[in-house]
């Protein structure tokens, strides 16, 4: 009785070593995702104090070379492309929340109406498959031309064009969690299934649902770039990432390379600095990181 007393669980050792590597890697995680997401919204906070009318057609500072007086240099209008480069980050960022939000509440609506009956399940799971089928860029700029272009037309666009995955991710977490024998014996008591959709179902997707978003928000900053180089998105009036690139293509073969390196290094900046914020989510929230 000793000695399968002493090979219960409840008698071993505490490892605290293991335990402080667990903390570590976790506060490291934090660490890392606090200072993406700062970086990401420092660029957003000081686009919403600069207004567009800051950036000064000066025909005496046209293409200059980045310099102390400025740091990425000027275009060929002479504006200054540091603070035209904050200003399209900070557009895009705008952009790819508003289109961001829009995939996932059209995601949650399809993964928890998929729950609804064997119908609904079928119809929803029909068209989530034909939404992956589809050539996905193409399908963008068909939304983003019907949707007459713009910013309402990129955020309609790729908030119509990303709910696919998260939507079967959702509505596959729905299935499960309706088939466990927790949910069966709240039916066999009595429970609505609003109750049960409160008190079972939402504890289960929203860090889905949180997840979701995160990967959601990269794609969508890129594919508005990507929108606005070709024309269909962002108007040039405004300040975009992708407008700006497309116009320094004319400006590259003449040796002006900074039109083009800044802003899309800042860009991939933004979009990887959330794509590190999403990942200490993920490492914050698994119990098993750390652990070796």
């Amino acid at each position: 009785m000793t000695e399968l007393i002493e090979k219960t669980p409840f008698t071993e050792p505490f490892d605290a070593r293991g335990s402080n590597r667990l903390a570590g890697t976790r506060r490291q995680a934090v660490l890392s995702g606090l200072i993406a997401l700062t970086l990401v919204l420092g660029v957003f906070a000081y686009s919403l104090m600069v207004s567009s009318d800051d950036l000064r057609v000066d025909p005496a500072a046209r293409m200059l070379a980045p310099s102390l007086e400025h740091l990425f240099g000027t275009d060929l209008l002479g504006r200054d492309m540091l603070l035209r480069t904050l200003l399209a980050l900070g557009q895009s960022i705008g952009i790819g929340l508003f289109a961001g939000i829009v995939s996932t509440a059209l995601s949650v609506i399809l993964g928890l109406l998929a729950s609804v009956n064997r119908l609904a399940d079928r119809i929803v799971g029909v068209a989530t498959e034909l939404f992956l089928g589809l050539p996905h860029f193409v399908l963008l700029m068909l939304v983003a031309y019907a949707a007459g272009g713009g910013v309402k037309g990129v955020i309609l666009a790729v908030g119509l064009t990303h709910w696919p995955r998260l939507a079967r991710l959702l509505r596959h977490e729905t299935q499960r969690v309706l088939a466990s024998d927790y949910v069966a014996v709240s039916r066999g008591l009595g429970r609505s299934p609003l109750w049960i959709a409160q008190r079972h179902l939402l504890p289960h997707l929203i860090p889905q649902i949180i997840a979701g978003f995160v990967l959601i928000f990269p794609h969508a900053i890129l594919h508005e770039a990507g929108l606005s180089f070709l024309g269909l998105g962002v108007p040039p009036h405004l300040p975009s990432i992708g407008v700006i690139l497309s116009e320094s293509l004319r400006a590259l073969g003449s040796g002006l390379w900074w039109l083009a390196f800044f802003p899309g290094l800042g860009l991939l900046l933004v979009a990887l600095s959330f794509e590190i914020f999403g990942e200490s989510l993920r490492r914050v929230s698994d119990p098993d990181e750390g652990v070796a």
